[in-house]
């Protein structure tokens, strides 16, 4: 055997021998192993004492959005007592697109679809308004941005009656033009938003089948 191949089988035993030792120290990893200081922190977590749940805390859902001790937080509190599914965040959600809904169909003049959201003066007043644009001969065109603030007020609860009122404020953002019969604009300007603040109350029987919230008072 001539010298080269004797150099190159050495060569190749001494290759070998170093992967051995490299797989010996290194070890063979396959696909996520953690890391020494994941190692470090999963040893710490196993050494953290289990936290109690404290029951009979602040509710949250109420204090979120009122004062912890103001009278609307009470009130709030008596409308959970008498239907436990009541949440307060769920409700503002629901008021913040009642709102568009309702604010958009007297705009447009078109209160059929909200008989079962309006108390029936509250619809009676906005019918009123709707006839007098009809007899004036003015259409508005109207786009709803979206609603820039929505706080709780106030809230309210007749224990006798089960009867819940809550008063909500909003901003919202819209697009608003005016026009008379010739379709000459009278109020607003085409693409250029506007606020607008209503204070609204709604009405329920707490633990009614009528899921729906009516509104039964606007203001500013």
């Amino acid at each position: 055997m001539n010298s080269p191949i004797i150099q190159l089988l050495v060569l190749a035993g001494i290759a070998v021998f170093l992967i051995l030792r490299l797989k010996n120290v290194l070890g063979t990893r396959d696909g996520f192993e953690p890391t020494n200081q994941q190692k470090i922190e999963s040893t710490r977590g196993d050494k953290r004492p289990e936290l109690e749940v404290i029951e009979g805390g602040p509710d949250h859902d109420i204090i979120d959005h009122v004062a912890e001790d103001s009278d609307a937080a009470a009130e709030l509190a008596e409308m959970k007592r008498a239907e436990p599914s009541f949440e307060v965040g769920p409700f503002l959600q629901g008021a913040r697109g009642a709102y568009e809904m309702i604010l958009m169909g007297f705009e447009r003049g078109r209160l059929d679809d909200l008989v079962p959201f309006l108390d029936p003066e509250v619809y009676n007043t906005f019918s009123e308004v709707v006839d007098k644009r009809q007899e004036q001969g003015l259409h508005i065109e109207s786009e709803f941005v979206g609603v820039r603030e929505i706080t709780l007020l106030n809230a309210d609860f007749d224990q006798e009656t089960r009867r819940a009122n809550i008063t909500v404020r909003f901003v919202g953002e819209l697009i608003s033009v005016v026009k008379d019969k010739d379709g000459k604009i009278v109020e607003g300007e085409p693409g250029k938003s506007k606020k607008q603040k209503d204070v609204w109350t709604f009405e329920r029987v707490m633990g009614a089948d009528d899921p729906n919230w009516r509104l039964v008072a606007t203001g500013e």
